[in-house]
């Protein structure tokens, strides 16, 4: 029971440090990540790959960047066991410095008009390792707040987790605008496109400093003591929680209204040989727009999950996603610029966070102590990785001159959707569980009126504590 105690009880301070420390580091890896995608669709058909020919050109770029999710089941295989044998901090410093130094490497990779078949085998690489570091980041993120946070509240510190990645898309897209909206497209495709990329050199300062300054969580550092931590982390995953490993995999399918919109999304609209005829600056301002919405409702809907529990929300989203994924590229066929970026404001900036701000908190709490960043990882990447494989195949279902791209899109996604909404309606509930019965078999939920009380409790200590409306 002491050490229940120890667990339930945590100091207000930490807690926002932890999140503070899960929120900066998402931002910063993220805008990484989506730098790249945005350079993928708007940049590299045309100078990474043989530009006279256009589909192999989209197939090549797009396929790039789904490699990088290839190689994100084999970072949570590696970096989900560092986390779990060596701490959660240990891995987030390490995930935060792999991925500034690749990301800063793309701004000096040569063309393919300069060194040939070269040009795309590097970018490869390095997409790889991007990847690989990012396998790490979400899963030991969340972890660590979930393992930091009061009990009644592991919803909504955890929302902050993906708070930090929509910010970082913000700022990605925010940073491409200008230099696409001022620069000559010569100078643009030449030069311009490096700043981003260079910038993130800041990642490698930055993120380290912030990283080494968070303690690491009370359930390790006990479990770590008392000699419990899991010598092989994969294999205990898989033994004792290999059902809760699918079922984030299933879940996490849901990805693929990441690829849809922001993917696609922008090839369908920008790419000369689609025909839509979506200016780059135009379009970079609908992921902008969506993702100050997501901003705005992230912490509602993590809060929200703490009332009335993760399932709900997660189902909801993603058959209300899968649906309006045609309405979507409907309006980008339609060129309406005003009615895409409604509805990316409503799908991705509203409707999408009831999943992708509740799984933080919903997918750790699947799994126990010792093997929850391993497990997370897992299931985690490999249904990110098994999603965005799509970015390859969508131009090879619907390339350019294809009729009906909406609704052969649209409908592959709403199908990839419903597999995520089964996941979710197999998944035990877990908001009113105790910290000590998370990825416990059969475990039962504490009776509701003894949750609120309890959560209550959290929210005070918060208030008192000055951090409850500023973290």
């Amino acid at each position: 029971m002491a050490q229940s105690h120890s667990i339930e009880q945590h100091d207000i301070g930490q807690t926002r440090k932890a999140t503070a420390s899960g929120w900066i580091g998402s931002a910063l890896e993220y805008y990484d990540f989506f730098i790249y995608a945005q350079a993928a669709s708007l940049i590299f058909p045309t100078i990474m790959f043989d530009k006279s020919d256009p589909k192999m050109g989209i197939v090549g770029a797009l396929g790039t960047y789904a490699v990088g999710y290839v190689a994100r089941p084999i970072g949570a295989f590696v970096l989900g066991s560092w986390g779990d044998r060596h701490g959660r901090k240990n891995v987030l410093v390490l995930c935060m410095l792999l991925m500034g130094f690749s990301t800063f490497a793309v701004a000096l990779l040569p063309t393919y008009q300069q060194v040939g078949l070269l040009a795309p085998a590097l970018l490869m690489a390095l997409r790889l390792t991007q990847g690989f570091a990012v396998a790490g980041e979400i899963s030991g993120s969340s972890s660590m707040i979930l393992e930091h946070s009061p009990f009644g509240r592991r919803g909504y510190f955890g929302s902050f987790t993906l708070q930090g990645t929509q910010f970082g898309q913000i700022l990605a897209a925010a940073i491409f605008l200008p230099l696409a909206t001022y620069l000559s497209d010569d100078a643009f495709k030449s030069w311009g496109w490096r700043i981003p990329f260079l910038l993130s050199v800041v990642v490698i300062v930055a993120g380290y400093l912030i990283r080494r300054r968070v303690d690491e969580t009370p359930a390790f550092t006990e479990e770590a003591k008392g000699g419990e931590v899991a010598a092989a982390p994969i294999a205990v995953a898989f033994r004792e929680s290999g059902n809760s490993i699918l079922r984030v995999f299933m879940i996490q399918l849901f990805n693929i209204i990441a690829v849809t919109t922001s993917v696609f999304g922008a090839t369908y609209a920008t790419n000369k040989d689609y025909g839509v005829g979506f200016s780059a600056s135009v379009y970079l301002w609908i992921p902008i727009l969506g993702n100050i919405c997501a901003v705005a409702v992230i912490p509602f809907v993590g809060n929200l999950s703490d009332k009335i529990g993760r399932r709900p929300l997660i189902m909801t989203a993603t058959i209300g996603c899968g649906l309006l994924s045609f309405a979507y590229l409907w309006s980008i066929s339609q060129k309406n610029v005003p009615l895409a970026i409604a509805l990316s404001m409503l799908m991705w900036g509203t409707v999408y966070q009831g999943q992708n701000a509740v799984y933080p908190a919903f997918y750790p709490e699947q799994f126990p102590t010792k093997t929850r960043v391993t497990g997370m990882a897992i299931g985690h990447n490999l249904g990110t990785a098994g999603s965005s494989a799509m970015a390859f195949v969508f131009p090879l279902l619907a390339p350019p001159g294809s009729g009906n791209v909406p609704l052969i899109v649209g409908g592959v996604t709403l199908v990839i959707c419903l597999i995520a909404f089964t996941g979710a309606y197999l998944s035990p509930e877990t908001y009113r569980l105790r910290a000590e019965d998370l990825g416990v078999p059969g475990a039962q939920p504490i009776p509701e009126d003894e949750y609120l009380r309890r959560r209550q409790e959290s929210i005070e200590r918060a208030k008192a504590a000055k951090v409850g409306a500023t973290v």
